[in-house]
């Protein structure tokens, strides 16, 4: 319980400050603490353990940057609102057909010089939403981190807003408005 409550103290602390490094007959309970904690806070990716608090002498660097991921996460997304996005299967074609139709524009532009500026707002806008996109594929991959994976969702919600993202309203994978009926 001790080190439970040591671990919480630890973690919520300002990056940089100095602590004192846990003795050898301490330090394994405190480290095991801290993992626990920084695991059910989402700031530490269970695969991190093996590195992370691997050695009492990184003690402190390794805490600045739990310290750091606390204060980069405390108001972010948890990992299971990423559960909400569409399967990364389905989105790793909708990236592909942005990808695609970016450089179908490139193509046209070189053809037709006279709508060169179209073409070019046109690719501004695919570009736009390939970022909104890749932030869902990045927030759906599993097998990156759940520090890359929680930073992919705060990026997408600054990109869609917090009513769309509340609303899990994406948009279209291509500028669809451009399309004349």
């Amino acid at each position: 319980m001790l080190d439970t409550l040591t671990a919480v103290i630890l973690l919520m602390g300002i990056p940089g400050t100095p602590e004192p490094t846990p003795t050898e007959d301490a330090f394994p309970a405190l480290r095991d603490a801290v993992h626990k904690i920084a695991i059910e806070w989402e700031i530490l990716d269970t695969r991190e353990t093996s590195y992370i608090f691997a050695k009492r002498s990184d003690f402190e660097a390794d805490l600045n940057l739990l310290r750091r991921r606390y204060q980069d996460f405390k108001d972010a997304p948890r990992l299971d609102e990423a559960n909400r996005l569409p399967e990364r299967k389905i989105v790793n074609e909708l990236i592909h057909f942005n990808r695609a139709f970016r450089q179908h524009l490139v193509e046209r532009h070189h053809l037709e010089q006279d709508r060169s500026e179209i073409y070019e707002a046109v690719m501004i806008e695919t570009d736009q939403l390939y970022r909104v996109w890749d932030a869902v594929r990045d927030a759906r991959c599993e097998f990156y981190y759940t520090s890359v994976r929680r930073q992919a969702l705060v990026r997408l919600k600054e990109m869609l807003g917090e009513e769309d993202y509340a609303a899990v309203n994406l948009p279209p994978n291509v500028p669809t408005w451009r399309w004349r009926e």
